[in-house]
C-alpha cells in the first residue's frame, strides 16, 4: 500500500474551497487532459454524503472506470472519497480543510491524504512503487492548483 500526502495554501475561506473540491464539473476541468468524464451517480453539481460518482479516464493510453463514494463529510472540514468499484485493489482520499491567515488574508490549509493500491499481487505493487504513487501525486498536484487559481480567482 502507499500513501501520499499534500498541502496547499489557497487564499480563500474554507467553505468555497471545500464546496470546490466537491464540484464535478471543477474535477472534470482539472482532469482534461485525461479526457476525464462524469458517467454515472452524481454527474454535475455538488457531491454530498453518501454521493457517488463514475469516473472514466484515460491514463497511460488505457481506458480508466472508477466508482467512489462520498463516505463521510462534515462541511466545511473534511470529507473522505473512496473507490467502491475500479482499477484499485484500495483507494482511500482524505480531504481536510483548516482556516487559517496568510498576511492578513483569511486563507485554507487543504491537506490531501491519499491511501492506495494496485491490483496485480506483486507485479502491481511494484508498479505502484514505480510509476503510479508518482503518477497520482502529479494528478493531485495539478487538480490542487486548478482548485487554488479558481477559489482565489472568485475572491474580491
Amino acid at each position: 500500500m502507499s500513501r501520499f500526502e499534500l498541502a496547499t495554501l489557497v487564499l480563500a475561506p474554507p467553505e468555497p474551497v471545500f464546496d470546490l473540491s466537491l464540484s464535478v464539473e471543477l474535477h472534470l476541468g482539472s482532469m482534461r487532459g485525461a479526457r476525464e468524464q462524469a458517467v454515472a451517480g452524481v454527474t454535475s453539481g455538488h457531491l454530498v454524503l453518501g454521493d457517488t460518482v463514475t469516473w472514466r479516464a484515460r491514463h497511460f493510453g488505457v481506458p480508466w472506470r472508477l466508482t467512489s463514494v462520498i463516505s463521510a463529510y462534515e462541511r466545511p472540514a473534511f470529507f473522505v472519497d473512496e473507490q467502491v468499484r475500479g482499477p484499485f485493489r484500495h483507494w482511500h482520499h482524505a480531504h481536510t480543510f483548516e482556516a487559517t491567515r496568510e498576511n492578513g488574508t483569511e486563507a485554507t490549509l487543504m491537506r490531501d491524504v491519499v491511501d492506495f493500491s494496485a491490483p496485480a499481487g506483486p507485479l502491481g505493487a511494484v508498479a505502484e512503487l514505480l510509476v503510479l504513487r508518482r503518477y497520482m501525486t502529479a494528478l493531485m498536484l495539478r487538480r490542487n492548483a486548478y482548485l487554488k487559481r479558481i477559489a482565489e480567482a472568485a475572491m474580491p
